[in-house]
């Protein structure tokens, strides 16, 4: 009896250190910060940062190696299903695919070297509305550079950002000019990575954008500009159309242009309606492609999100087919499924294992619970409310390629409008050089 009792109570301990593992990261935040040169000045100025709504805390990502080893052992118990019928990805990703994935994930793949970036950054923790949000902030060495606030979406994370900090906040160093410069900040969506998870509801893209108004408030930025692609794009559209003091505009890559006419009709999955230009028709076969085939993780994620969390949560291999489902992440990248360009193999691996060990399939899920409303959806997304200038950049790989025509009916003050001829919907992992470039572009009319 005494052994058994001793078993168990091993049993419950380890369960107990991996149910923790977030926690400890997060008391992680109250240990020393070893930075990178690009962060310890900007350490040193934020780490005194305080305000009178709250307290600016450093953070510093910790796995406990015990969630680690757990993972591996998941993966190596996959239980695999019969193969596809077909020949091609119609039926969803590929079993060889997929094994061939998760075989590197389980032996190969090294998650402290993505630990090792993130806390390679200046890395902070801020109670807002009663949730820790987690952001990265790195000031430039130009005093006088733009406050630039980009945010994820999903299945992204900060993790696909990484690469735009230099070019953005050191743009000589890449090709810009010293005027160009951004601070910039990163933030974790409520619900992601290592921002912390709503215990309620409401936490919406207009709350989101509430919350990020604050956050750079809390910052000391009185003029600032905003980005985001995926999520990032209603959430930064929904601070355009608060209207923020500060905010002086926003640049989006997955615009919510679609007219109401044309939104009637994918809904009902009828013709394209009459008198549609060449780019306007390419639009409407993409999107009907998206709703009609390309659109069922949002579905389930906006419907029944807890009944999917209890597959994600318990098998990372469930998780990662999942993420990888996404249209956007369905072959890593826009260049094709190369797994040697961007973002690489190990890259969404990262991104992938953010999740897992941070639980946060379900927690991050439920935004689509939230938002009652299509993303791209011009009368949805109350465009017409904005007034604040608006700058549009059109990925080719993206989900449609918005037309400029529709851009301009959907935002009134649109002021800048540029497609690009590669990148595709996770823009500034793919190309973080062109994204860079077209955000100096976007907001170069701003300063």
């Amino acid at each position: 009896m005494t052994k058994h009792k001793s078993t168990a109570a091993s049993v419950l301990s380890r369960r107990t250190l991996l149910l923790n593992g977030v926690a400890m990261a997060t008391l992680a935040a109250f240990s020393p910060v070893t930075l990178a040169a690009i962060g310890k000045e900007t350490t040193k100025k934020n780490m005194a940062q305080r305000s009178a709504a709250g307290t600016i805390r450093p953070f510093r990502v910790h796995i406990p190696q015990e969630a680690l080893v757990d993972l591996r052992r998941r993966i190596a118990a996959t239980r695999w299903p019969d193969k596809e019928t077909v020949a091609d990805q119609s039926q969803g990703l590929q079993l060889a695919t997929m094994k061939e994935l998760v075989r590197y994930w389980g032996t190969e793949y090294d998650w402290r070297k993505a630990e090792a970036k993130l806390n390679a950054l200046p890395q902070f923790v801020t109670n807002i509305n009663g949730l820790d949000i987690h952001f990265i902030h790195v000031r430039s060495k130009n005093p006088n550079a733009l406050p630039l606030l980009v945010t994820h979406g999903w299945p992204g994370s900060v993790l696909e950002q990484l690469k735009i900090i230099g070019p953005l906040t050191d743009p000589t160093v890449y090709g810009g000019r010293p005027e160009d410069a951004f601070d910039l900040v990163i933030p974790s969506i409520p619900g992601y990575g290592f921002s912390g998870k709503p215990t309620d509801t409401g936490w919406d893209p207009d709350h989101i954008a509430r919350a990020w108004v604050e956050l750079m408030k809390r910052l000391g930025y009185t003029r600032y500009v905003a980005q985001g692609g995926d999520w990032g794009s209603p959430i930064s559209s929904a601070m355009a159309r608060q209207a923020p003091v500060g905010l002086l505009g926003i640049h989006i890559n997955l615009p919510a242009t679609v007219p109401p006419d044309v939104a009637a009709v994918l809904a009902s999955g009828g013709p394209a309606p009459a008198g549609l230009s060449e780019k306007e028709r390419a639009a409407f076969d993409s999107l009907d492609t998206l709703y009609k085939k390309k659109r069922g993780y949002a579905v389930m994620m906006g419907t029944r999100p807890q009944t999917l969390g209890y597959g994600l949560t318990d098998s990372p291999t469930a998780l990662a087919a999942w993420m990888l489902g996404h249209p956007g992440f369905a072959q890593w990248t826009y260049s094709g499924g190369d797994s040697k360009k961007c973002p690489t193999k190990d890259e969404v691996l990262d991104d992938i294992t953010l999740y897992w060990l941070t639980n946060s399939a379900i927690s991050s899920a439920r935004l689509y619970w939230e938002n009652n409303n299509n993303i791209l959806n011009a009368t949805a997304q109350k465009t017409a409310e904005i007034s604040l200038p608006v700058s549009i950049t059109v990925f080719p790989g993206e989900s449609y390629r918005a037309p400029e025509t529709w851009a301009r009916r959907a935002y009134r003050n649109l002021i800048y409008f540029h497609e690009v001829d590669k990148g595709g919907h996770f823009a500034a992992w793919e190309e973080p050089q062109l994204f860079s470039e077209e955000i100096r572009a976007a907001f170069r009319s701003l300063r």
